[in-house]
């Protein structure tokens, strides 16, 4: 009775372990603010990403600044300037550190909260105002044009029918955490009961294992699922790819990790047996 509840409780723990993790990470580095914009600052200093959103931004400014015909052509040197040197422009880190934390707001807000005029049906929404805002202002240090960005620049990724699945995400990725310690309680039920306890041991490992492959299997394949989306902008499109690459690569942290794990629990489990079989045989020897 002993080994039944033991093999199944370790059973129960892997398997609730297959859910805590990912949902834990997805909560950390997705849908709270902090781990969002820490996670994909970095995508800031692409150089193929800052030109397509430094035009992006600029065109964005042209086309709402309401710049006067007679002086457009003095505007419009600086604008390309502006779009060429964005990221060496003081205050850059700062104004896209914002555009992350509006966009994150703008996409994980309860849709009663946000404006009525911010349109937040895609999956992903990007508000680049900050970076409009920052050559606005260099373009009116450099003409003494009073130029003002506008409020909102939104940028949408993915297609409306996923929205559902970003207010999911935020719902039960907290949850995580609780399944977590579910799997933890399983786990040393496993072991207390066990009457082999390095075969305990060994098993998390393997199973820690199997996780870590059944991860990167499901990860390379959401990672695929949305590139498949076409959101029909050369931004949103840009992000959207650089974006899943900075998911892949912080999730490959934890899947190594899980798998350092299990291979250290197996490695004990076996090194436990092997120096009980010692203990025997020296035992019977005397």
């Amino acid at each position: 009775m002993r080994t039944f509840v033991s093999a199944a409780a370790a059973l129960v723990g892997l398997l609730m372990a297959a859910v805590a993790v990912p949902a834990m990470w997805v909560d950390r580095n997705i849908v709270q603010e902090d781990g969002f914009v820490a996670l994909t600052a970095p995508l800031g200093k692409d150089p193929a990403f800052q030109q397509r959103l430094a035009t992006a931004a600029v065109d964005a400014l042209a086309s709402g600044a309401n710049i006067p015909e007679a002086l457009t052509q003095l505007a419009r040197p600086v604008l390309d300037n502006a779009a060429q040197s964005l990221t060496a422009l003081p205050g850059y880190s700062e104004a896209w550190a914002e555009t992350l934390r509006k966009s994150h707001r703008l996409t994980f807000a309860d849709p009663s909260t946000v404006p009525p005029d911010a349109d937040v049906t895609s999956s992903l929404t990007l508000d680049v105002a900050p970076l409009v805002g920052l050559v606005a202002r260099q373009v009116s240090e450099a003409t003494t044009l009073p130029l003002e960005g506008p409020g909102q620049v939104l940028i949408h990724i993915g297609q409306s029918n996923q929205r559902q699945l970003i207010e999911r995400v935020t719902v039960y990725a907290p949850m995580g955490y609780a399944v977590a310690v579910g799997a933890c309680i399983a786990f040393v039920i496993a072991f207390v009961a066990a009457r082999r306890r390095w075969a305990v041991l060994a098993g998390m490992g393997v199973g820690a294992l199997v996780l870590a492959g059944v991860w990167k299997l499901a990860s390379d394949a959401a990672g695929t699922a949305v590139a498949a989306t076409s959101s029909g902008n050369d931004v949103a499109e840009l992000f959207k790819s650089e974006f899943v690459a900075a998911c892949s690569a912080g999730f490959g942290q934890w899947i190594v990790a899980a798998a350092v794990a299990g291979a250290a629990l197996l490695a004990t489990g076996i090194a436990v047996r092997v120096t009980g079989a010692r203990k025997r045989g020296n035992f019977e020897h005397r």
